[in-house]
């Protein structure tokens, strides 16, 4: 049925209208006090709670970064069957993000070039959400995805970033560090050991006793996620996440004119799968096995994302298949996890 919405009338929608059609019907699931009803279809089976983090996790399988920047559907989210729910990301400094037009869909291959540019209301309004969510008995784990503030230099992005720890720290279940996103200025720029220390340092002071991880970019060479990965060990990070959006645009179905068009930005979905299986390994490579690591890049099906948790992942998110998928996706990636199991454990 979604497939059938998406042919005919989705895709012929500008892909950001889109995007907040779908969030209001979302959170037409919590206005109208749905949640629990809808939760009836889509509860994970109890087969797939995972520990990590110091957390329970209904299921390895969450929401990454970037579709709530702003909390406001985390609820619903999580009535659809998501484990977990990244927020963000989010910046210290409320801002509008680049200029529209600035999310764009390759059909052909099930992906999404975005240049959003950190579009959200303020770390601080964020927290506010977050924490009323966090007074529920039931709700998903909750992630803050923090940013640097595109008005601040990256001589500055320690204060920056200290800032939006602080206010978000203390309400959500864990912070993810997003130093690999390619559409602020700079930002990539801070994955080097020189500048990510620093950074790294000042959000872990800030964070206390709530779990620190960083999210990396898939365009890093197999040196520079090794000095990632001993970096984070060396200062007590509780986890990395692999990965973000890549620069590239290899191997791609869409015809070029229609990727030149879309123009510079980051490329999340089916093409980035590889690519994106290739670091996990990497970093579980040079990770203690205790050590959490979410794997996030080109999961569409179970079969996926069963591949990723094969190799090493603790948890898997993923984002721009919903898009394509539609509100059933949670639920049909846990169902069949769970029954992938059942099968591994009669064989």
């Amino acid at each position: 049925m979604y497939s059938l919405l998406f042919r005919t009338v989705l895709r012929r929608i500008d892909p950001e209208r889109a995007h907040h059609l779908a969030v209001g019907v979302i959170r037409a699931i919590a206005a109208l006090r749905l949640t629990a009803v809808v939760r009836l279809a889509t509860r994970p089976d109890r087969s797939l709670a995972v520990n990590t983090l110091g957390l329970h996790f209904e299921s390895p399988f969450g929401m990454a970064a970037g579709f709530d920047k702003d909390a406001r559907s985390i609820r619903g989210l999580w009535a659809l069957g998501f484990g977990h729910v990244e927020i963000g990301t989010v910046t210290a400094i409320a801002q509008d993000g680049n200029p529209k037009p600035r999310l764009f869909r390759l059909v052909d291959d099930r992906a999404v070039i975005n240049r959003m540019g950190f579009n959200n209301g303020g770390a601080a309004a964020a927290a506010v959400r977050v924490a009323r969510e966090r007074r529920r008995r039931h709700r998903p784990i909750v992630g803050a995805n923090i940013g640097k503030s595109r008005v601040v230099s990256v001589d500055e992005a320690v204060d920056d970033y200290r800032l939006s720890a602080r206010v978000l720290a203390p309400v959500a279940d864990y912070v993810a560090v997003n130093v690999s996103s390619p559409n602020t200025p700079g930002l990539r720029g801070l994955q080097d050991e020189a500048l990510l220390r620093p950074l790294l340092t000042a959000v872990l002071d800030e964070a206390g006793s709530t779990p620190v991880l960083v999210k990396i970019a898939p365009d890093l060479d197999d040196t520079a996620i090794d000095s990632v990965c001993a970096l984070a060990l060396e200062l007590g990070l509780a986890g990395i996440i692999a990965t973000n959006t890549t620069i590239g645009r290899d191997g791609l179905d869409t015809p070029p004119d229609v990727v030149d068009a879309a123009g510079v930005g980051g490329l999340s979905g089916a093409p980035l799968a590889e690519r994106s299986l290739e670091v996990l390994r990497r970093v579980r490579s040079r990770v203690p096995a205790e050590f959490c690591v979410i794997s996030v890049g080109g999961i569409e099906t179970a079969a996926d994302a069963q591949q990723r948790l094969d190799a090493g992942a603790t948890l898997v998110q993923g984002y721009t298949a919903f898009l394509y998928r539609g509100p059933g996706w949670a639920r049909q990636i846990t169902r069949r996890l769970a029954g992938l199991r059942k099968e591994t454990a009669r064989a």
